[in-house]
């Protein structure tokens, strides 16, 4: 019997102790290409995402609700980069890319978790300029203090609840043949592929949960952005309809990028799914787009910029 396998039902059955993660490419030298741009994408997320959190901590122009929002999801992005990226980074520069079977399952679990709470978190967030941008004068109201942490702490658990289901789903299955995972962390369609067990309902359930959410988040973003949009050609300035349109074209990128990716990855049928080519796109939105949300918040932001000035003209 291998050692990665163990005995079950007295023995009439094995099953995986253990999984080979078998990552990106077992090419050397492009495993030290990409161990050093992966390390430098990892840095740039947690000194961005974290830096937005303190940012918005420090300085008492950014505590508002769109800020309470924003410090959320740069929690969520490091948070989520963070059940990945680092097991990734030993993988490319040790011979021993095992990952245990509880490892495996508690990677799988948080990184589920956090990135289920920020397709949650998106559609707060464009609920809040929703309401911001159409009536003004209720805002303060209407996105109270209590209301927001209502809507955070929902979109957490939202986020952990599918999660718990989805995993609870996948490691009830048996994986007595093959242990190599082609894949660079523990995802579903890697995992159901080397399950011994019948994944018909599993891959039924995990559509039907995927698309509920997904499907629900865009079209809180839609329509949110719909009356938005109404909103907006309302107004009788050009002045207001570009200041209003400014104050959402960063959520209106970060959602874009975001859910465009998602809907790619996940809510195809199991028989068109490449996994070479689903590598590629999973180091987009488990690295890239964290790293890629507080630049363009930043970037593209009036309010964040001016702090930053206001940071650097104190150190200086």
């Amino acid at each position: 019997m291998p050692k990665y396998m163990k005995e079950v039902q007295g023995g009439n059955q094995t099953e995986a102790t253990e999984f080979i993660l078998l990552g990106l490419s077992d090419n050397p030298d492009l495993q030290v290409i990409l161990f050093v741009l992966f390390l430098s994408i990892y840095m740039a997320t947690m000194v961005g995402n974290l830096g937005m959190i303190m940012l918005i901590k420090i300085d008492s122009c950014l505590h508002t609700p769109m800020y309470f929002f924003l410090s959320s999801l740069s929690f969520v992005d490091a948070s989520y980069s963070s059940s990945v990226t680092p097991k990734m980074l030993v993988n490319l520069v040790s011979e021993n890319k095992a990952i245990s079977f509880s490892g495996c399952a508690a990677q799988f679990y948080f990184f589920g978790s956090f990135l289920g709470t920020e397709c949650f978190l998106l559609a707060m967030m464009a609920y809040d300029r929703y309401a911001a941008i159409w009536n003004p004068l209720l805002y303060p109201v209407l996105m109270s203090e209590r209301i927001c942490f209502f809507l955070v702490t929902t979109s957490f658990l939202a986020g952990f609840g599918n999660a718990a289901i989805h995993t609870g789903m996948t490691f009830r299955l048996s994986f007595c043949g093959s242990n190599r995972i082609n894949h660079f962390y523990c995802d579903t369609p890697p995992l159901l592929k080397i399950s011994c067990s019948d994944t018909h309902i599993n891959g039924i359930v995990i559509m039907a949960f995927s698309s509920f959410n997904v499907i629900t988040c865009v079209m809180i973003v839609l329509i949110s952005y719909l009356c938005i949009l109404i909103a907006i050609l309302r107004m009788p300035s050009l002045e207001g309809r570009h200041k209003a349109f400014s104050t959402c074209a960063s959520h209106l990128t970060a959602v874009t990028i975001f859910f465009g990716t998602i809907l790619f990855m996940y809510l195809r049928p199991t028989s068109s799914y490449s996994m070479e080519q689903d590598k590629i796109v999973s180091v987009f939105y488990t690295m890239v787009i964290p790293m890629l949300n507080p630049l363009i918040y930043s970037l593209k932001n009036k309010d964040v910029k001016e702090a930053v000035k206001k940071i650097l003209q104190k150190s200086m």
